[in-house]
């Protein structure tokens, strides 16, 4: 064959390749279009078309957006979203950084306990984690009751208590996203850097540190996003302590009489703008610099054991944190169990509640398959959408790729309970109905916000991820023939596998214990496990309840620890920088 036409073909081949890689920015965008936009801009359209999906006080569009001021309730709302936020993520991100590089650097004991209580953390909902701590700390609960704490009451719920434990409900974010990135070290830099007379301390400010923003900014904005669209929490608290925020207002306007529609979008609105103030932020601080640092001198970062004083001090304090993480509000649900009181001063103990629950374990049961079906599809989903939304992040040049970030991002911010109605507005439609398209009244529905809701956690744990990878290195691979899956599967897959499992998993638990859109969208006579635990809690049979959330959520945790344990490679050396 002539050479020339042969070197025609190849650059046909590369630029067939070219166009079939372009359409994945369009394919995700459209994707995330219908998956978040489409929902969204449903409950948002109540700004200026009231009444469109249901009955709703008429005011013009400037008015509602300025009533969020004139009404007590929701401008202290706005106000304690914003503070209870940036508090949040300002110790959250510090406590989960400092721990991800004592858990990277450093060999001891209690390291596992400590990923595992980051794990069961992520994957728990946060109203069970609320409904612990007010068994711990009320007035009537286990600290006064039997550890004569009388002053802890005050202590907990205060604002700077609120904030204490939306740290440790939070920080695994930050802790599982920095971890992920710390898992390849720059040993080159590093060693020039410890030749030319820096400290391990400043060895780690000048070197490690900067190239680990974008997996900083991402924990942060994680923990903000989080925090701020948080219903479960801050709800189960305020029974004790009244802190309202956004969520909760919007709740209210949801559930009040008449149903205000309208304002729930708007106050939709100023969270999703407060989203898009955070992102700026991000923006401004990791700027246009490059961050990608894998070469032929990275390593796979392996802790070494330190000092024998320094190991014990670190063994304990793994374990203490493991014990107030997660001991001190799950022990609590666990001690409720075995209660037949709702007030644990009046204790006593009891096994009918498990009794109930297993001699109910049919409905129970069916509940949990069902949950965790789900739970696997969006995840599934999930991860591959994530993916490619990662990708297009990192190594396309979309001119619509900032509009990605940001679609990728707005799901965290806004509350299950306005995403589930912007569901029921899309898709509760006969048209959609009479062309097959039903997904109202059926399981398909609850997997597809699913999946719209664990989007930005995938997305951020593997943008984090794929920051480091250097861009050429794909180039490079492309201009040799590589097509877009021999890249993934020879490059990123390999250098990503941890980061990919951690995503998987933080999505499919938190599908399962996605509370607020499970009970808006669940179809009649179709149990799932987040449903079947808050009815017992309706029904104010707080030990059936708790029990059913010890058996159900343990078995859920057991399945996530051992796919954890199965797909991490022990043996796995470093990629780059293997047989130099």
């Amino acid at each position: 064959m002539n050479p020339l036409n042969n070197g025609i073909i190849k650059n046909a081949g590369h630029s067939h390749r070219g166009q079939a890689e372009g359409t994945i920015d369009w394919i995700v965008l459209s994707v995330l279009f219908v998956l978040i936009i489409m929902p969204l801009g449903a409950v948002l359209l109540q700004i200026v078309t009231q009444g469109l999906f249901g009955n709703a006080e008429k005011a013009d569009s400037i008015s509602l957006l300025l009533e969020v001021f004139e009404k007590p309730l929701w401008s202290k709302a706005l106000v304690n979203s914003i503070s209870l936020g940036i508090c949040t993520t300002f110790f959250g991100t510090i406590f989960g950084a400092f721990l991800a590089n004592f858990r990277i650097k450093w060999e001891f004991k209690t390291a596992k306990l400590l990923d595992i209580a980051a794990w069961i953390l992520m994957i728990m909902p946060s109203f069970i984690i609320a409904q612990g701590w007010v068994y711990f700390a009320s007035g009537n609960g286990i600290a006064r009751a039997w550890l004569n704490w009388n002053n802890i009451s005050a202590m907990v719920f205060s604002f700077p208590g609120l904030v204490f434990i939306m740290v440790l409900n939070k920080f695994p974010f930050a802790y599982v996203t920095i971890k992920a990135a710390l898992e390849w070290k720059p040993e080159r830099l590093s060693l020039a850097a410890r030749m030319n007379g820096a400290s391990p301390w400043e060895e780690w400010k000048t070197v490690q540190a900067p190239l680990c923003i974008p997996a900083y900014c991402s924990a942060a904005l994680l923990i903000f996003m989080d925090t701020i669209g948080d219903f479960g929490l801050p709800a189960a608290i305020s029974g004790v302590y009244r802190f309202p925020t956004l969520p909760y207002a919007i709740y209210t306007a949801l559930y009040s009489s008449p149903i205000r529609l309208d304002m729930a979008g708007v106050l939709s609105f100023y969270l999703v703008l407060i989203i898009i103030g955070a992102m700026i932020v991000q923006y401004r601080i990791i700027g246009k610099k490059r961050y990608d640092f894998l070469d032929t001198g990275t390593v796979k970062a392996v802790p070494v054991r330190p000092a024998f004083g320094i190991g014990i001090l670190l063994d304990i304090l793994g374990a203490f944190l493991a014990f107030l993480t997660l001991f001190v509000p799950l022990g609590s649900t666990v001690v409720m169990s075995f209660s037949d009181s709702i007030s644990v001063a009046n204790f006593s103990f009891t096994l009918k509640n498990y009794e109930k629950v297993v001699l109910d374990s049919k409905e129970l049961l069916t509940g949990l398959e069902h949950s965790l079906t789900i739970a696997l599809a969006a995840a599934v989903i999930g991860l591959i959408l994530g993916f490619f939304v990662s990708y297009v992040l990192n190594y396309q040049d979309f001119i619509l790729k900032r509009l990605i970030d940001v679609l990728s991002l707005v799901a965290l911010a806004v509350p299950g309970v306005v995403l589930g109605i912007g569901y029921i507005f899309v898709w509760n439609r006969d048209c959609l109905e009479a062309i097959g398209l039903k997904m109202y009244g059926t399981p398909r529905i609850i997997v597809l916000a699913s999946v719209a809701a664990a989007i930005p956690v995938i997305t951020r744990v593997l943008t984090g991820g794929m920051a480091k990878i250097p861009r050429p290195l794909l180039f490079a691979a492309r201009l040799s023939g590589a097509g877009l899956i021999t890249r993934i599967r020879t490059i990123l897959w390999p250098l990503l596998k941890a980061t990919v499992l951690s995503a998987f998993l933080s999505a499919f638990g938190g599908s399962v214990f996605n509370l607020a859109i499970n009970t808006i969208l669940y179809p009649p006579n179709y149990q799932t496990l987040p449903v079947y635990i808050s009815k017992g809690v309706e029904n104010l049979k707080f030990g059936y309840s708790a029990a059913a959330t010890v058996f159900g959520g343990g078995i859920v945790v057991l399945l996530i620890l051992i796919t954890e344990l199965l797909g991490r490679d022990r043996k796995t050396k470093a990629y780059l920088g293997e047989n130099r």
